[in-house]
């Protein structure tokens, strides 16, 4: 059995509006030193494969298929045995 911790984040050319206002936010409570936030998702999900490379084939599908929106959004995860 795996966990995959997959973080899904938006592409560098795509504007983030949750992250300005959290940057903004930062700002109100005191934080000008914060130049940038880019917000995203984190997700764990326990695979139960008995091989890593099919549990990463798998991670990469749902990733592919569900997760991420290929369009404007890039994502990586790393893979535990647990």
């Amino acid at each position: 059995m795996f966990i995959a911790k997959v973080y899904i984040s938006l592409k560098p050319s795509v504007n983030d509006p949750q992250g300005l206002t959290i940057r903004s936010g930062l700002h109100q409570l005191g934080f000008d030193s914060v130049l940038d936030v880019r917000a995203g998702k984190y997700m764990e999900i326990r695979v139960d494969e008995g091989e890593e490379s099919a549990a990463r084939d798998r991670v990469s599908q749902m990733c592919r298929q569900l997760l991420a929106n290929p369009i404007i959004e890039d994502f990586r995860f790393d893979l535990e045995t647990i």
